[in-house]
This record gives C-alpha cells, structure tokens and sequence, in this order.
C-alpha cells in the first residue's frame, strides 16, 4: 500500500485573515442596524505597528485583509464625490464586500480621512511590509454592485458597462448580462424619493441617527443614504447567475454578474478576440500588484471561465512572479483544472477536509473521512489546498452552531495545520474564542461574525485592549486559547517535517482491532518526516473520551523513514506537554490520550 505523497516545493504559509472593518473597532455600543457613528468602524489606521508586531510574532507569514475595495454601503459618503447607494440593493448598513462598486478605489469606511483613503492604505501595505509579513486581498472577479461606478479609475480607463449593447441580453463584448425589456425588482424594497440627492430623513426609526463621518465631512450632514427610486432597465442578471428580474431575498440580489465571453443563455463560449472583460480585470489585477499586493484571494473563482484565469494569471505572473492566486472553490471535480491549467496557487479545502474535519468536532463523524481527504488529495495537489476552521464565511467554532466550546477545536486545527505542507489559515478572533452571539442587523443570529453591519466584537476588544494588541483585556481562559495558536503556528514554521516533509497515514495499521484500545473513528494517526525530521502526530478527536492505546507503526514506515523497527526509540512531544516515551518500535507506541489531546512527537534514537 503506498501511503506516502511527492515531495512539496513549497513553503508553507500561514495567513492571518482580518475582516478590516471589524478589527481595529473599540467601540461597544453594538446597536441593532447601527449607524457607523453608532457603533464605530475599524480602518486601516487601526492595524498599527503593535498589531502587525503582534501578527508577525504570533507566527504569521501573510495577512489577508478582507473588505478593502469600495463597496455598496448604505452610509452617505457623497460629499467627497462618492455615488451613494440606494438602501434597496445593500445588505445591511456596512454592506457586503463582496458588491463592489469601485475595483479602482478603497472604502472610505475605512478611512480616518477619506480624500486620502488610498494613501491610507498605501502606508498599510508598507508597514505590513516593514514587519516581513505579505499582503493578500480579495479580487472580486464574478459579480459587482448593481449600482457599480469607479470614481477612482485611470483615466482613459473605460467603466463596467460603458459601452454594453443593452438591447441583446449577451454580447461578447458586453461587462453584463440583460434581460431586454425587463425592470428589476428588488426584494428588498425601500421607502424611495424623486430627489435626485441623498435626504437628510433616513429610513425610519431604526436608520435615523445622524452621525459625523470622519474629517472632512461638514457638520451637521447625515451618514445614511436613503432610496432614490432606484431603476434598472433593463434589468441585469444576477451575481449568482439568476435568470430572472425578481432575485429572491435570498440570493444574490445586491450584485449583477460580469460576462468573460460565456453565453448562460445558450452555453455557447466566445473567448476569440478576448473578450472586453478579460482585459478589464486584468488591468484592475495588475493595478493592485503595482501598489505592492503580494497575493489575491480570489471570490467564487470556479464560476468565472477557467480560461480566462489561464490567461490572466499567466500574465500577472509574468509581471509579478511572487504574487499568489487563492481560488474559493468548492468542486472538487475542479481542483485540478484550477491549479494545472487555471495557474492556482492554492484552492480552499472546504469541500475536503474542512467538512470531514467539522463533523468529527461536533462530536460524528468518522476518521476514516480523513483518510479519504488524503487519499483523493495524494499525490499531485495535496499541497496546493488551503486548509481552516473559520473563515468569514464559516460559523465560529465557539458558537452554539458549531462546536460551542472553542478548545474543541484543538485536534481539528491541529491536523489541519500539521497533515500536509499546503497553508492554512486563522481567522482573527478564532485565537481567543469569538462565539458571534445575537443579530447586528442584516446578519441574524447564525454563529456568524457579521460582513455586513457596523459592530464591535466584545471578545476580540479584550485582545484589541485600546490599540495596544496586548490581550491585557482577555480571560485567562482567553489567554490560554490564544497560547495553544501561538504554539501551533510556531510549531508549523519550525518543523522541517511539517513544512517539507512527507506525509504517511497509519490508520490501515490501528484498525480492525490490530492496536487495543484504538478507536479509529475518533483517533487518528500519521506520520511527517523528511530525512532531517521524524515526528509521530495523534489526534483524539473524542470530546468526552479518554483512550488508553498503543499506537502501531509497521516495518513499511519504518523502512521508509530509514529506521530500524527492532531499535528501541524515544518519542518526545514537541508541542503541548513534555511526555516522552521510550518504545521498541515494531512493539507501538503506549499512549494515554485525553478527550480532545493531540501529541507531537518527535522521534530521537
């Protein structure tokens, strides 16, 4: 049975995911649907040199700012010349950061002055620099606001839709697709006013609160745009590809999909000449290298044509040779295409090991799912999928929707940081327990840290601790979570095994009874090693459970780690407790293993 996988080329990164409206926030009023003077915004200040320190010492090699480009939002920012947005097509007061409605510009919710907003993320990107650490952003290729307007491009640059034959519903060369002699119909639809300008009136009761915006803005003028009879006609088709002018509440409504030369209305593929969007968003990726973004975390990639990403990547490369594409992916069928044709450098792991991962947490499940993540992801591209537990778009461990207790997420990290040499990811707040308790506004209550509202996390301002990033707020239970990550990253980028090494599963060799007391449906076991480093990991994925084991390591691995199976070896774990055991190796290693326990060890003669 061959259990091993091709020898990686890569290094192994660490990313750091920050939603950037909400980490810098101190402010704790959290009102439902607050306004941003409400309930505060981080920006792009915020991140400060004793964050990234922090960052940067905590292990991280890159941070992923979530939320950068200029997106649909319900606050008024229409004295600096920025369009406001009709409330009908925004999710929630923030909005989403994924309707973007500028591809050339920031937020300016994210700005202490908002004239200068793109300088202000320019000293980012060079402080985030000047602690070793990469920047990564998302590029937002599939859908845009329906109300997308650049305010911020080159001149000679021309705007999505600018030029688009609106009487056909697809042309090559059009950015959207139509639905000729159709309006749209929001289903989210707002009181609205013939004036042409914002009203100082609100939205009623709970949108009514005026408060300042950041200097710059006159006194006395409202944050909050209002509806302005909002009119599309014709009505374009939706981000998620929705053929229909009435979009339900529940899809994708705020956005409108962009066309890359695929007709969804006959199938057909126009790709020759290249299609007008192509190059768009090729000169929006190469304005973004210029500035200094090391990499792009890269929206839906699967439901945009493989084939423009085999170009544009290939053409980013060849400018910008280190920058990296992470594609969010969730068809197994194509992690291959992505990567060998598409030019991926890494591809989500959701569809893999993310749900084999989750479900033993939550107490079901089985090991034997891991096993098979490893089998279909051997040999070619194991190494190129990003591995987490949390993202933006996952529920927090900690919430009552997933695991309810953060530390349940000891052997699940463990294992995703330590089986392969491909990345993994932290999303902040994960290190010290966020639960995303209650609604904010347009997200409800579903385990979720909100992308939507304005809202201060309680449990991440203990860490925040007024822009200092000492954790002086946090519980001593906090602290000891946020130990255990600091441990895991800093085990990652020390081991040579874990960052270079092979990869050798030894379930086939515990199960069916061969090692008593082995549970192979909560224990799982394997081998990294490369010919400098030899290291033994078991997880116990069991929540109540502790198991007294012997964990047995056949005469293959032996020989395949170039060791001899009769010699008596130590095992020292190289991570959270000092145990060390001395074993014949062809006898197994005896092991106590409490509920949730993880083991390290390094193997010495």
């Amino acid at each position: 049975m061959n259990t091993t996988s091709a020898m990686p080329v890569m290094n192994k990164l660490i990313i750091y995911q920050i939603f950037t409206r909400l980490f810098g926030n101190q402010n704790t009023t959290n009102a439902l649907n607050g306004s941003r003077g409400e309930n505060g915004v981080g920006t792009f200040n915020d991140i400060n040199d004793a964050a990234l320190r922090a960052i940067r010492q905590f292990g991280a090699t890159h941070v992923w700012y979530t939320g950068i480009l200029e997106h649909a939002t319900e606050t008024n920012y229409s004295a600096f010349g920025i369009r406001p947005d009709d409330p009908s097509v925004v999710k929630g007061r923030a909005g989403s950061p994924y309707a973007v409605k500028d591809y050339y510009d920031v937020d300016p919710d994210l700005a202490v002055d908002v004239p200068k907003r793109m300088a202000e993320f320019d000293a980012l990107i060079r402080r985030t620099h000047a602690h070793k650490l990469k920047v990564i952003i998302d590029f937002v290729p599939n859908h845009v606001a329906r109300q997308y307007h650049s305010d911020a491009k080159p001149d000679g640059v021309a705007d999505l839709g600018e030029y688009d034959d609106t009487t056909v519903n697809f042309a090559p060369n059009n950015n959207f697709y139509y639905l000729p002699g159709e309006t749209f119909v929001s289903p989210n639809p707002t009181e609205t006013s013939d004036r042409p300008g914002p009203s100082p009136e609100g939205r009623g009761a709970t949108h009514s609160e005026h408060s300042p915006l950041p200097s710059g803005e006159g006194p006395g003028r409202s944050d909050v745009s209002v509806g302005f009879g909002f009119h599309e006609h014709p009505a374009k088709v939706t981000g998620s590809g929705s053929i229909t002018a009435s979009p339900d509440v529940n899809d994708w409504y705020e956005t409108v999909k962009l066309n890359y030369g695929l007709n969804i209305f006959d199938g057909s593929q126009h790709f020759n000449p290249v299609p007008a969007t192509w190059q768009q968003m090729l000169d929006i990726l190469l304005f973004w290298a210029k500035k200094g973004v090391d990499g792009f975390r890269c929206d839906m990639a699967y439901y945009v044509p493989i084939e423009f990403w085999q170009w544009a990547v290939y053409q980013v490369k060849k400018a910008y040779p280190k920058v990296l594409f992470i594609a969010e992916i969730y068809d197994p069928g194509l992690y291959r295409p992505f990567i060998f044709q598409g030019g991926f450098d890494y591809l989500y792991d959701k569809v893999g090991l993310y749900d084999a991962v989750r479900a033993l947490t939550e107490g079901h499940g089985s090991c034997y799912d891991l096993t098979r993540v490893w089998q279909q992801q051997s040999g070619d591209y194991a190494q190129h999928m990003l591995r987490f537990m949390e993202t933006h778009d996952e529920q927090r461990i900690a919430s009552r929707f997933f695991a309810s207790d953060p530390w349940a997420a000891v052997p699940g990290m463990t294992l995703s940081a330590t089986m392969h040499t491909g990345p993994f990811l932290l999303y902040f707040g994960q290190e010290v327990g966020v639960r995303a308790d209650g609604a904010s506004g347009f997200s409800g209550d579903d385990g979720r840290t909100t992308i939507f509202d304005y809202w201060g996390i309680t449990e991440w301002q203990g860490y925040l601790n007024k822009g200092r990033y000492d954790g002086a707020g946090l519980s001593d239970d906090q602290q000891r979570l946020r130990a255990f990550y600091h441990q895991l990253n800093h085990l990652v980028s020390g081991s040579d095994a874990v960052q270079n090494g092979y990869f050798y599963d030894l379930q086939w060799a515990n199960d069916n009874g061969q090692s008593p007391g082995y549970d192979a449906h909560r224990i799982y076991s394997y081998l990294r090693y490369t010919e400098r480093q030899k290291l033994l990991i078991v997880c116990n994925f069991s929540n109540e459970r502790t198991y007294e084991t012997t964990v047995r390591i056949p005469n293959h691995a032996f020989e395949t780690l170039n060791l001899n199976s009769a010699r008596t070896y130590r095992f020292i774990d190289i991570f959270l407790t000092d145990t060390q055991v001395e074993a014949v190796g062809r006898e197994g290693v005896p092991l106590l293993l409490p509920p949730r326990a993880v083991r390290v060890f390094e193997i010495k003669a």
